[in-house]
């Protein structure tokens, strides 16, 4: 006899949301993941009082006013403003591309000069009609000065494949800001829970049965038979055994350390777009909740090649994964008892607030 109404395998935001909404109404479920620890991805760890994003700088932001109520009813969250800034051959531009930026790059200061300045990069590229790659598709969107120093070595670092082979569409625009604002988002609220993430995915969590060290593939058959209902949250492909075939992913290897300063860069991200410098940016948690502390940790984070073993952080979405993950999710409506959501069930790249909003649409949809 099955015990429970829904087994939801993952422990992160999707997962902890939709459990949240199901034991609100009275549904039974059991949340297992393989990890020893509950949130995904949005994790932290403590550290001497820093709240350490174990797996990378997230920061919640969104427009979607339901969404943000329903997380701050859960917990108190703080007025946090991502405001990164990019190094550069040790030069230091504001992101996004803005008033500061165009400053520093041209010495431009009121946003005419930078117009005209950015029409003068541009004609350089005007002959380019139909871009043939994302290196095309950038200069004639931006012009060299932005592309070369801020774009095209970051991007490359990322995808782990020269701009000049990664196609056009990945780079649909470039936003370019004639206001010295340097607020990363356009969105309406913005900010981190206080006491970092592990309070918000506990108060989802909180009455609901939940096992870690938990590997649903390893026992698969005695977790399939706890629950008249699945809510999968881990790779579709993997679901299906890759039966169709295997989606790519891009990973990530995080250097952590914890320093004897009490701060370090200044600033909660700092990017490095050189090509030649192997990481991507350097985070220093405490500038995400202004911490006080007498020490400091900062994170180095190194894009990689995604291997079987590794963690899947980003989808790869070119034609050939889009069309592979639209044939599982095709496979996966002929399932009656198994739902997918999250950046990997639905092999999207989603922020928080998306993810929140799917797994309340899917408590709808099932509840």
């Amino acid at each position: 006899m099955m015990k429970y109404d829904y087994l939801i395998v993952g422990a992160g935001l999707f997962g902890a949301v939709f459990a949240h909404e199901a034991k609100g109404r009275g549904k039974r479920c059991l949340v297992i993941d393989r990890r020893s620890h509950t949130g995904g991805n949005i994790h932290c760890m403590d550290v001497d009082g820093i709240n350490v994003h174990q797996y990378g700088a997230h920061i919640f932001h969104t427009s979607n006013k339901d969404v943000w109520e329903y997380v701050n009813k859960l917990v108190e969250f703080n007025r946090f403003t991502n405001s990164p800034v990019a190094n550069y051959k040790g030069k230091l531009y504001n992101l996004p591309f803005n008033m500061n930026t165009f400053y520093q790059l041209w010495g431009t200061i009121t946003p005419d000069e930078a117009e005209k300045k950015l029409a003068e990069q541009r004609a350089e590229y005007a002959d380019i009609e139909n871009p043939a790659n994302f290196e095309e598709q950038a200069l004639k969107l931006c012009g060299r000065d932005i592309y070369e120093k801020l774009i095209k070595g970051y991007t490359e670092k990322q995808w782990g494949r020269k701009a000049e082979e990664l196609p056009a569409e990945i780079i649909k625009r470039v936003p370019l800001r004639m206001t010295y604002d340097n607020n990363y988002f356009n969105d309406l609220y913005q900010g981190i829970p206080v006491g970092g993430y592990n309070a918000l995915i506990n108060a989802l969590l909180e009455g609901v049965d939940v096992k870690l060290d938990a590997d649903f593939f390893k026992e698969r058959s005695m977790w399939e038979d706890t629950a008249c209902h699945i809510v999968f949250t881990g790779q579709i492909d993997q679901y299906f055994d890759y039966c169709l075939g295997e989606l790519e992913y891009r990973s990530l290897r995080f250097e952590t350390k914890q320093l004897e300063t009490a701060n370090f860069q200044g600033n909660a991200v700092v990017n490095y777009t050189a090509a030649d410098v192997p990481y991507t940016r350097i985070i220093e948690h405490k500038h995400f909740e202004y911490g006080m502390q007498p020490t400091t940790v900062v994170t180095y984070e190194y894009p990689k090649t995604f291997e079987k073993g590794d963690e899947p952080y980003y989808p790869v979405n070119n034609e050939r994964n889009n069309m592979l993950a639209k044939q599982y999710r095709e496979l996966a409506k002929e399932k009656g008892n198994v739902s997918f959501g999250g950046r990997l069930g639905q092999y999207a790249y989603f922020d928080m607030d998306d993810t929140v909003e799917a797994a309340l649409e899917l408590a709808d949809k099932l509840l």
